[in-house]
């Protein structure tokens, strides 16, 4: 392949930024991002101080209004993006770090191992998600570790299906097999030859899998299991203040807002990434 072609090639990948919902999303992820982790430095109180009467309206002091109990809005608001966000992409990140080499050996080794695991993988897959999450964190307690423990197995049988097919695809091609004659082992076949030609498809899977923990974990922390309080966390805040939302709606309005503009913006980008590479996001049967 000559370096125009190859120029051409990475050119015409990255053209889905020029794109109005590209940049839509693109902006979305980078202004969550700055609150979630920017925010508490710019925080006018501690998330947990008590600043005025609770479900207080718009204020110079209080320019979202306090919560039920009497806590700055803003300031939880600028606090509360970084523990649902952190724990997301943590989920996330282990469905991917258990669910990829068992797609790649599933995929390639054309033994009983594929099987074995796309059926313990099937097992996984014919629980609902949410129940399944829910009677975990129920069963375990509470907690950052059972959260990130639930949502990576949800996530995990898609992301392994996902990889498997991709492996399969690639495993036929002419400088998979010209690997196998030269007497490569396995395992230097799927790091040099398989893994590096299917981050197409994970990089546009990633999105899916990213706003499914997302929306995983913000459903089981409103539910009351997630982080306890008085920690701050949007959807925990939404949790909280359900009583007052006649009476001071900005204390649920901008939460829920801020966690719609990020699962929107993750699949407008995670869409955008899957068409640039004629790829299909949805999960093989």
């Amino acid at each position: 392949m000559s370096v125009s072609t190859r120029s051409a090639e990475r050119a015409s990948r990255w053209q889905f930024a020029a794109s109005w919902p590209t940049r839509v999303g693109l902006a979305g992820i980078v202004v969550i991002l700055v609150i979630a982790f920017f925010g508490p430095f710019a925080s006018p109180h501690s998330p947990s101080e008590i600043v005025g009467p609770p479900f207080r309206g718009v204020g110079w002091e209080t320019p979202l209004g306090t919560d039920h109990l009497g806590r700055d809005v803003l300031s939880r608001v600028l606090w509360g993006g970084r523990s649902l966000i952190g724990l997301a992409v943590a989920a996330t990140a282990a469905a991917y770090l258990i669910g990829i080499p068992i797609g790649l050996v599933a995929g390639y080794s054309r033994s009983y191992a594929d099987p074995i695991l796309m059926r313990t993988m099937d097992v996984l897959l014919a629980f609902p998600p949410l129940l399944f999450l829910l009677v975990l964190v129920t069963g375990t307690g509470p907690g950052s570790v059972a959260l990130i423990a639930g949502a990576a197995l949800v996530n995990l049988p898609g992301t392994a299906r996902i990889v498997r097919a991709a492996t399969i695809e690639v495993s036929v091609r002419g400088y998979v097999e010209a690997a196998v004659a030269r007497g490569e082992r396995m395992p230097s076949v799927l790091g040099r030859e398989i893994v590096p030609n299917i981050t197409g498809p994970l990089l546009a899977d990633v999105g899916v899998r990213l706003t499914l923990s997302i929306l995983l974990i913000a459903a089981v922390t409103f539910l009351g299991l997630g982080p306890p309080p008085p920690a701050a966390n949007w959807a925990l805040m939404i949790n909280e203040n359900r009583a007052g939302i006649t009476i001071q709606p900005w204390v649920i309005v901008v939460p829920a807002l801020l966690i719609a503009i990020l699962t929107i913006a993750v699949n407008l980008v995670a869409d955008a990434v899957a068409r640039s590479r004629g790829i299909s996001i949805v999960e093989p049967q």
